[in-house]
């Protein structure tokens, strides 16, 4: 049964996933990239992490060469998914894929490319599938209520970097009613904490994260007694197989030579902080740990 309603917060759907009283995996764009999705559900199975308890944050197909398999892959596994601006755009036949890039920037040329590739491959089941995925999911998890988007709150395709003024994290949390916000669509991994409240991006499924490596990203979320953590995973799969689809469909070499040097082919995007931390291998292996936040006595 679908539990979407229309929320109050954003006029958006959303799914309400409950309480989670046990570890959730949370990760970004598959990005068509099916070895990186496959690898991710293995490793989520080796973690004893059930479907139940995985979320994706919107924009299954983008950049690799297998949209339709790896787009039906995720919609099989019967995780939980949002809808990214690839998913709205594809199902609702838009133009292009609605993500945000400045007109003229090297990016917006590339994601024409691989837009129009993967819209001649996705069919109508899929779409509409894409179109039934609520924009927002809402859980709690040790006293916190998550709420989870692909770009921001209100603007699926906003980019949200570590890097951003303070004011910029306010206004969004100011807009989400919630403690916690889990997001995707900027490609990097990062947790930032404003005051209480926290912002937390699993980083990319389906590309590496600009770091000079071919790792891919996951994080998972676990609820302590008195407590809440939240750890970073770098994930390694067969980039090679990926990239290599890539060049015999035709595909650019700039987003295929990325799957093997972890360097994206244009930084439009990238605020000075993050461009200059380019080709620089993350390291995120300290856990993020957060106290179990008190209910005002308002609440």
């Amino acid at each position: 049964m679908d539990t979407q309603v229309s929320d109050h917060v954003s006029g958006s759907r959303v799914r309400d996933l409950g309480r989670m009283e046990k570890p959730v995996l949370v990760c970004g764009g598959a990005y068509s990239n099916l070895e990186a999705l496959s690898a991710l559900l293995e490793a989520a199975d080796a973690l004893s992490i059930p479907p139940g308890r995985i979320i994706h944050t919107g924009d299954v197909i983008a950049y690799c060469a297998s949209p339709a398999e790896t787009a039906g892959l995720l919609r099989d596994a019967r995780v939980h998914a949002i809808q990214g601006n690839v998913e709205e755009s594809l199902a609702s036949a838009l133009p292009d894929c609605q993500c945000g890039f400045e007109a003229g920037s090297l990016c917006n040329a590339l994601s024409a490319e691989w837009f129009a590739y993967a819209d001649a491959r996705v069919g109508d089941e899929l779409r509409r599938w894409m179109g039934r995925l609520p924009r927002h999911l809402t859980f709690e998890m040790s006293g916190r209520r998550i709420r989870v988007v692909h770009g921001g709150v209100n603007e699926i395709n906003r980019f949200v970097y570590a890097s951003l003024p303070e004011s910029d994290f306010e206004a969004e949390f100011a807009a989400a009613d919630a403690d916690m916000i889990v997001a995707g669509h900027s490609g990097l991994p990062f947790t930032r904490c404003t005051g209480p409240q926290v912002w937390h991006n699993s980083g990319p499924l389906g590309l590496p994260a600009n770091d000079g490596t071919p790792r891919a990203w996951f994080s998972v979320l676990t609820p302590r007694e008195g407590a809440m953590t939240i750890e970073h995973h770098a994930l390694d799969y067969d980039h090679d197989t990926a990239r290599a689809k890539m060049l015999e469909a035709g595909l650019g070499a700039g987003y295929a030579d990325t799957l093997r040097s972890g360097l994206w082919p244009s930084l439009d995007v990238l605020p000075p902080p993050e461009r200059g931390r380019t080709g620089v291998p993350l390291d995120m292996s300290e856990p993020v740990h957060l106290k179990i936040r008190a209910a005002s006595p308002a609440e």
